[in-house]
Parts: structure tokens; sequence; C-alpha cells
């Protein structure tokens, strides 16, 4: 994503805010903005308290921002997934230098919310899954729409909500994600965490990533909650 709180001006944001609003706009954060069905295929019934999903769909912020805010979820960390553990840095990854892409590793409750439920969310509100290697404003493979089962069944269940999005036709175009298993995460620096709730007035955040909050809540208000579930130092290690 462009970092703003490194890289721009307040002149240079005015400018954008004037010439770039559709470069900006609020259509790329909440692309459906309605319900669509949830998987067909789901995973098995739980046997314990906590399950792992990793999903990416561009930058990392709004969509960790959106599941932190989703009723069942225990933590929401962004990372990067794709690539080795040398190359696992900002720099590198926002250079388009590596095989990473900006991921979120989700835990949950599956006794509250599904693997399906994850994955409903993915698709309608925290991304638009037919862009290839970019979404929104920002471009390159690091910000492409892929998802990184933990286990087989994940896969299989994930490989076939895509068929079945396709078949019934739910968006304009094919989805273009990508189901890469065998992927091992690693959490992004700590400034990266919290990034929405720590920085709300952000012209990135505004323009891009409150808007997926809000899609949430109003699409989904049985899994959203007002309170978001942070990212603790602890929780950060590999």
């Amino acid at each position: 994503m462009i970092d703003f709180t490194r890289n721009c001006s307040l002149t240079f944001l005015a400018a954008m805010c004037l010439t770039g609003a559709a470069l900006f706009s609020p259509s790329h954060a909440a692309e459906i903005n309605r319900v669509i069905p949830l998987p067909v295929a789901e995973t098995a019934a739980p046997a314990g308290d906590t399950e792992t999903a990793v999903i990416a769909g561009g930058c990392f912020w709004g969509v960790q921002a959106v599941y932190q805010h989703m009723k069942g979820v225990t933590n929401a960390v962004s990372g990067y997934a794709g690539g080795t553990q040398q190359t696992a840095n900002y720099n590198a990854v926002s250079a388009g230098a590596t095989a990473h892409a900006e991921a979120v590793r989700i835990t949950y409750d599956p006794k509250q919310i599904s693997y399906g439920r994850i994955l409903q969310i993915f698709f309608s509100v925290a991304h638009d899954p037919t862009q290839l290697d970019r979404q929104g404003p920002d471009t390159g493979k690091q910000y492409r729409s892929a998802i990184f089962p933990t286990n087989a069944e994940q896969e299989k269940v994930a490989t076939a909500y895509i068929d079945q999005l396709n078949k019934a036709g739910i968006f304009k175009t094919a989805i273009v994600t990508k189901v890469t298993p065998g992927e091992k995460f690693y959490p992004a620096e700590a400034y990266h965490q919290n990034y929405l709730k720590l920085h709300p007035s952000q012209p990135y955040i505004v323009f891009n990533d409150l808007p997926k909050i809000e899609s949430l809540k109003r699409v989904y208000p049985d899994v959203y909650r007002p309170e978001a579930v942070l990212v603790a130092k602890e929780t950060l290690s590999n």
C-alpha cells in the first residue's frame, strides 16, 4: 500500500483528493456490498476451540481490520505469505521483489463462526476477488488475491467455493483468487499491526479501508462487532 505516513506531504494529499478521487474511491474498498451465498462445502465440525485461516486481499491494513471487527475472531495479524523468511519484510515485499503477498492470519473460534463464513466475508467485503495482482490503488503481485489453506480440508472448501461463486455468476468477471497450500505465514512489523485502529484519519484508510468496516456492519450485522479485537505483542511470534 502507499504509506502516507512516510511519503506524502499535505500538499500532495490535497492534490490527490482533488484529482485522484477515482483512484482512491470507496468503491474499491466495498466491491460487493451485499450478501453472497455461503460455501456449499464446509469444513468438518471442530474438535478444538481454535482454528486458523490465512488469506491475502491487497493491503493488509484493511483486511486485518475487517476481521478484527468480526465476531468469533480472536486475533487477526498482518503479515506475509508465499515467500521465504529471508524476504518477509515490508521493504522487500512492497517493492515487489519477493514471492510474498501481504496476508492476514485469522485465529477464530469455530464454535462461533466457520471457515466458510471467513471466506464469505473475504469474497464479499474484504476485497475484490476479480482484480488480478492489484487492489484499488495498489498494484503488483504482493497485492494479489490468495487463500493459503492450513490443511487439506480448507484447500478443498476454498477451491470448491471459488467454483461455486463463478458458476453462480456472483461477479461480473471470473474470480482470480489462487488457492496456494503449504505456505508459511510470517507476521509483519509491529507498526503494521492494528493500523486502521491507530490511524483512522489517514487518507488511505479513509478512502479505502473504513468503507469496508461500514460494509461489514451493514451487510453482515449478525457477525459485526463495534470494538476491534487488537493484536497483542506476544502473539507476533512466527
